[in-house]
């Protein structure tokens, strides 16, 4: 009696392509077309696919996506900041870029700056004496103020220290956790102007979210247990600056300074059990917060 030849197997997804090597999950014969290096051995296509579905995304140590080691969310902010500085100056013209403050080297006010810049008080409506940005239905200030700059020198200081820390804090925070951090310190920067800055005075840039940047790592490197002898210099040069020179929003800086100092602790302590929920829940207060000083400058100055 004769026996039957004995054939090698062949790849389950190519049938012509004899193979002797097996997925490690489902034993089911692969070709070096199918295979997928696996921590052991080689896996087969809709093994790996499976897996992917299955496997929980990595997280940073406080609960941010791994998406933001592309540090896509500080690209986008500074190109905001950038389209922001080119329509002032095509609405400013050539004293858009230079001839303002510090000597001439900053530039001056805009018909844009003017209309998204934080006011300390407003009383120059067309229909009145209507006093705070509430009172001219303008609170969309306090937001975009910090995307305006006084000339190109203002926009690339502010945007140099966005890039050198944007990308680090949007790397162990995610981008969207850094977007939110972002832009509670710079309406938490415009909030303190308005509340505190003298009446009828511009306030603008994204120095106030930058301080608020500043502070974050701070806090951030103090909750890792590292040294915080990096940042802490230029903490204190910066406000030394803050109030050494003259024209700069002292409160808009400080205000922001605070600001991402909070967030940060919010960020950064958060229980690991339930640290979505408690960053949500604390990131909001934070905004309530803002809001409801921003509300009651407004009743008094109406008052």
């Amino acid at each position: 009696m004769s026996e039957s030849p004995v054939t090698a197997p062949v790849c389950y997804r190519h049938p012509s392509k004899e193979t002797y090597v097996r997925c490690t999950r489902c034993e089911r014969p692969i070709c070096p077309d199918c295979m997928n290096e696996a921590s052991v051995g080689h896996q087969c296509p809709e093994c790996v696919a499976q897996g992917r579905r299955t496997q929980r995304p990595a997280r940073t140590a406080f609960g941010g996506s791994a998406a933001g080691r592309a540090g896509t969310a500080t690209k986008v902010l500074i190109g905001v900041n950038v389209a922001v500085m080119i329509l002032s100056i095509l609405s400013g013209g050539a004293n858009a870029v230079a001839g303002g403050g510090w000597g001439g080297l900053l530039g001056s006010g805009t018909p844009l700056t003017q209309w998204g810049a934080v006011l300390g008080s407003d009383s120059y409506t067309v229909l009145g004496p209507l006093h705070g940005i509430a009172g001219g239905g303008e609170w969309y200030r306090l937001v975009t103020a910090m995307f305006l700059h006084y000339g190109v020198l203002h926009l690339l200081m502010n945007m140099y220290a966005l890039w050198i820390l944007g990308r680090d804090l949007e790397r162990v925070l995610g981008p969207l956790r850094f977007v939110g951090l972002y832009l509670l310190a710079g309406l938490g920067g415009n909030v303190a102007a308005y509340v505190f800055s003298a009446p009828n005075q511009y306030t603008a840039g994204a120095s106030t979210a930058v301080f608020g940047l500043m502070s974050a790592v701070f806090v951030l490197l103090k909750r890792l247990n590292l040294s915080v002898a990096p940042i802490l210099p230029v903490i204190v040069i910066n406000v030394v600056f803050t109030f050494a020179v003259s024209g700069i929003s002292v409160a808009g800086h400080l205000g922001g300074l605070v600001t991402g100092a909070i967030v940060g602790a919010v960020l950064a302590y958060a229980p690991r059990d339930k640290r979505n929920l408690v960053q949500g829940v604390g990131l909001a207060a934070v905004f309530l917060i803002l809001v409801a000083l921003a509300v009651y400058r407004t009743t008094t100055l109406l008052g």
